[in-house]
């Protein structure tokens, strides 16, 4: 099951807009159920039908297929074969969409196809009975108001910018209707589900509430993910003296500079992505992070004896280019007992200087573990004299719930794990 950020709210309250931008942040699939109800308004106004009369609108249920479909990563809608996207937004189907949404059987034949949605992605549904009828377990729910009158002057511009000529009075009135019609409902009416939070947008613009709803994402998702404290504090002060020293040595070698050292997070554990230039990359990312890490490394590095002198480090195999699920396991068993762990997604190291290809498995153990990613670019060149120059940069701590995969298709390994390389190859590139 994916994570369900649900947003409910009155007409108007910007829902759709701020939900389509949250999902765009966070990777999510956006899913526009008010989009399904307008459909169903359409297809009835189209035939002359009464909108709210159950008896004329339930026998056409039968004839309506509707998809959601994401064309040059924006949704459309597609009903018995015709984009409708635009058709629904006129201002007579709004009402329309309102008396069939009345209608219980209207209803529950959407419901299954929005549930649906909702186990197979990573979703940001917004609607006015997402947290309480169509996603009861979502993770974070958000109540998202406006006042009327602010409500109103938004869908007025949103007219006006189509060419639609249309008065403010008229699209208040419409505005009162539909709240009073969508909070005495019958069915699902609308109304603020008991642990979502409550957000009035009237004084935010489109960044300001997109960023106030992140914020309680944010919250909302590390308040579930399980508590992880640190490394034992003994095992971390004699790690603090070998680090130390082999920094010492490290300097002798090459010269280190280091960058973004305040987004090396002061506890907890996580997961560390650097890129790989030199066989003294482990010692050079993990130098400045307080924590001890455990170090994911392939499995022919330990056909040499004086290898396995990496398991005092924590040092454990990984086989290439396999599912391997013994390292996976151990991977997270080190980060539930508080150690971070360190894996170069790139495999090997890089004999040209460039950044090579990630490999996925990086962004499962985070999303299987609940684990944040630290990315760590390093850039390494030469002096005509010999001597190397290295600069380790770290850079913002990316929130696993950005990588959370629900299956292993490819698709989805793939955006998690490119979220991760973008991160690395940003930071290589300043």
């Amino acid at each position: 099951m994916g994570i369900s950020i649900a947003l409910d709210g009155p007409s108007g309250a910007g829902k759709s807009t701020i939900a389509k931008e949250v999902a765009r942040t966070l990777g999510y699939v956006y899913v526009d159920t008010g989009a399904l109800y307008r459909s169903i308004g359409l297809y009835a106004y189209r035939l002359g039908k009464k909108t709210n009369d159950a008896s004329e609108v339930v026998p056409l249920l039968s004839e309506i297929k509707l998809e959601l479909k994401y064309i040059d990563g924006t949704q459309r809608v597609i009903m018995n074969g015709e984009d409708v996207s635009e058709a629904i937004r006129a201002p007579e189907i709004a009402m329309a969409a309102s008396g069939v949404s009345a209608i219980p059987e209207v209803r529950e034949f959407l419901l299954e196809l929005q549930r649906n949605m909702a186990e197979k992605h990573n979703i940001v549904m917004d609607g006015r009975d997402i947290g309480t009828v169509i996603l009861p377990n979502a993770q974070v729910k958000i109540f998202m108001t406006a006042s009327a009158e602010e409500r109103a002057n938004r869908r007025l511009k949103e007219h006006l910018a189509k060419g639609q000529e249309i008065s403010y009075e008229e699209i208040l009135k419409e505005i009162n209707e539909r709240d009073y019609n969508d909070s005495h409902r019958a069915a699902a009416p609308l109304k603020k589900a008991d642990d979502a939070v409550e957000l009035d947008t009237s004084n935010l613009d489109i960044n300001g509430a997109v960023s106030a709803v992140l914020g309680i994402i944010d919250r909302k998702l590390n308040a579930l993910r399980p508590a992880r404290g640190m490394a034992p504090a003994v095992n971390r002060f004699f790690y603090g003296f070998f680090r130390g020293f082999a920094l010492f040595l490290l300097r002798i070698v090459m010269k280190v500079r280091y960058e973004g050292l305040e987004n090396i997070p002061k506890s907890g554990s996580y997961v560390i992505a650097p890129n790989h230039h030199t066989v003294f990359d482990p010692v050079a990312v993990g130098a400045k992070i307080n924590n001890i890490s455990a170090y994911m490394a392939k499995e022919d590095i330990f056909d040499y004896k004086i290898a396995h002198a990496l398991k005092i480090f924590h040092a454990f195999p990984v086989k290439r280019g396999k599912s391997d699920k013994s390292a996976i396991r151990t991977a997270i068993k080190w980060l539930d007992k508080g150690y971070n762990l360190t894996i170069f997604p790139e495999g090997t190291r890089s004999k040209d200087g460039k950044l090579g290809t990630f490999k996925s498995g990086v962004s499962f153990v985070a999303s299987e573990a609940n684990a944040d990613v630290l990315p760590v670019g390093i850039t390494r060149r030469k002096t005509r004299f010999g001597r190397t120059f290295l600069t380790v940069r770290y850079g913002k701590l990316i929130p696993y719930y950005k990588l959370k995969v629900n299956s292993l298709s490819s698709s989805e390994l793939r955006h998690s794990r490119d979220i991760i390389l973008n991160e690395v190859k940003g930071l290589i590139d300043e």
